[in-house]
């Protein structure tokens, strides 16, 4: 099974379709006025795809199980066919495109074996997804490319030449798989007034973004925060709220992050953890939905 530990719950949905065409019309009048030997075909094909809804992970090997907080199961009546419409919510890691088509497919086996008696002529076709929303691949349409980004690594050691910047390169490696390019990378001691100076002068340099990694802990040199927070024109504090809590669910020393992120001017800043296992976890955490900040801005702007 793929990995999916990495993502971020999310409300996806997905509707699929399947259609089914029967040979003649008193087979479609049987199934009307529920005359079917077997039963009423509209209600135990909708119980059966139902049941396949849920029980997709159990037949389909690499699909994990997941939550399914909605499921609806439509017939429509057209000529001499039934088309299928199933549609399923979930709040998840992962899409529900497969429970959906599974539901379509097994509705209308259902709906074949229930008619098989009465007409030999009946067909299954076209089982297709018609739809799918939620999950990174939607939120990244929303987001924007155009951003001159910095990056500032706060580390006495890496700073001296003792260590390596490891979660520098982290945080260009996850930018650049958003198509996001870093104008600026430097390392800089733990100093708050180093700090100040050097996001003062990124600010009046027009970045639209800077992540600094380093210094969000509890140990006496930990001061990313204590320089940054002096300097916000309006904090965000649910960006960090959400870095929180998706490390919560992974350690249990998360909340002992103290990351900030706000606005200077137009400058989105963001403090980020000095490990690259915490850099990397609080990228996927907000990445690419923090981005939707500049559009939101530009549209106040722009209504301005």
């Amino acid at each position: 099974m793929v990995d999916i530990t990495s993502k971020s719950n999310s409300l996806r949905k997905a509707i699929a379709t399947a259609i089914i065409s029967v040979s003649k019309q008193e087979t479609v009048n049987a199934v009307k006025n529920k005359t079917v030997p077997k039963g009423d075909v509209f209600e135990f094909s909708r119980a059966a795809g139902l049941l396949a809804i849920k029980k997709t992970s159990d037949v389909i090997p690499d699909c994990h199980p997941l939550p399914i907080e909605y499921a609806s199961i439509k017939h429509e009546l057209d000529g001499l066919s039934i088309i299928i419409t199933v549609e399923v919510h979930t709040i998840y890691k992962t899409g529900v495109e497969v429970e959906a088509m599974h539901g379509a497919a097994i509705t209308a086996l259902t709906i074949y074996d229930m008619l098989k008696p009465l007409d030999k002529g009946i067909e299954i076709s076209t089982i297709k997804l018609q739809e799918k929303k939620g999950g990174k691949t939607d939120f990244k349409d929303q987001q924007t490319n155009d951003l001159k980004c910095a990056v500032i690594v706060c580390s006495d050691g890496i700073a001296a030449g003792e260590r390596e910047d490891k979660s520098g390169k982290t945080i260009i490696e996850k930018l650049a798989q958003l198509k996001l390019s870093v104008d600026h990378h430097e390392v800089i001691p733990d100093d708050i007034s180093t700090i100040q100076e050097k996001i003062r002068q990124l600010t009046k340099e027009d970045y639209d973004l800077i992540l600094l990694t380093g210094g969000t802990g509890l140990s006496p040199r930990d001061v990313t925060p204590d320089a940054i927070a002096p300097l916000l024109d309006r904090e965000i504090p649910g960006i960090m709220e959400a870095a929180r809590n998706y490390g919560q669910q992974r350690t249990p020393y998360a909340m002992l992050s103290r990351g900030i992120a706000g606005f200077i001017k137009n400058t989105l800043v963001i403090t980020l953890p000095g490990s690259p296992k915490g850099v990397s976890e609080t990228m996927d955490a907000i990445f690419p939905y923090v981005l939707h900040v500049f559009r939101v801005k530009e549209g106040i702007q722009h209504e301005k």
